[in-house]
């Protein structure tokens, strides 16, 4: 476990560029091998709109990283989080519990915000407006997003008292598993109702994507899968009866036109519910 937290300590900013890039490759490839659902459409440009609105996650990940970086030395420095009121503990346990939690604010907890708060609905609305749900759909999310997002993390850390190597662990396992539970691949059905138990598999996140409540509500998890179970969230659906996208946006140039993606938490024709 020292080794692991020395890493992450001072993970080069070199090294997270390249397992976020070396996921999407990695999924990338199995899914064009060995794809869920055929889909008609232009790979590249499907994948060049879903990239922008990566690389704009990363720039404003990066400009705000030194906020992250204060709000874990405070809490260092004063002792602060629920981390650092519990009694002393095995560096894993310390780990897990730390991830648990991180899980629960900076992806369970803002996911469902973004889905009850009618504004903040309007910015996740472009991730939910892709009809080709594969691993480049990961981080598909509005700038103005990924601003929300950020604050929830940060949020998570003061609460957590989560030191920085932890939150770098938890980012880092945080873009893995997005990228596979959000890929164009088909696990064998029991083994991903197993991984279902633990993790958020293929099969449950795609369910998230289906057009139409209740289920587009549900399953909000991104690492673990416990909380959806815990909060009662979870549900299941056919495979065979999954729709992509949501039904208030279904034509073309409402979810394959890079312009109006950017534009649509700004129309006057306010983005409703689904």
């Amino acid at each position: 476990m020292n080794e692991i937290i020395n890493y992450f300590s001072s993970i080069p900013s070199s090294h997270r560029a390249l397992i976020l890039a070396g996921g999407i490759a990695l999924f990338w490839l199995i899914e064009s091998a060995f794809p869920f659902i055929r889909f008609e459409y232009k790979k590249w440009q499907h994948a060049g709109i879903n990239i922008f609105f990566t690389v704009m996650t990363i720039i404003v990940n990066f400009c705000l990283a030194f906020i992250l970086l204060k709000a874990a030395d405070w809490t260092k420095i004063n002792h602060f989080g629920l981390l650092n009121w519990l009694p002393e503990m095995n560096a894993w346990l310390f780990a897990i519990i730390g991830l648990l939690l991180l899980d629960l604010i900076g992806a369970y907890l803002a996911h469902f915000v973004e889905h009850k708060v009618k504004f903040l609905w309007r910015f996740h609305l472009i991730h939910h407006t892709d009809t080709w749900i594969d691993t480049t759909s990961a981080n598909r999310h509005h700038p103005g997003e990924s601003v929300i997002r950020f604050i929830f993390t940060t949020v998570g850390v003061l609460i957590v008292g989560s030191p920085m190597w932890l939150v770098f662990l938890y980012q880092t396992l945080s873009v893995v598993a997005t990228q596979f539970n959000h890929a164009n691949i088909v696990l064998p059905k029991k083994f991903d109702n197993f991984l279902s138990y633990f993790i958020v598999s293929p099969d449950m996140h795609k369910v998230h994507h289906h057009y139409v409540l209740p289920y587009t509500d549900s399953n909000y998890g991104n690492i673990f899968s416990v909380w959806d179970r815990l909060f009662g969230t979870f549900r299941t659906l056919d495979r065979d009866k999954l729709v992509y996208g949501v039904d208030t946006h279904m034509k073309p140039e409402e979810h394959n036109k890079l312009g109006n993606l950017l534009a649509i938490p700004f129309q006057k024709r306010r983005a409703p519910k689904p």
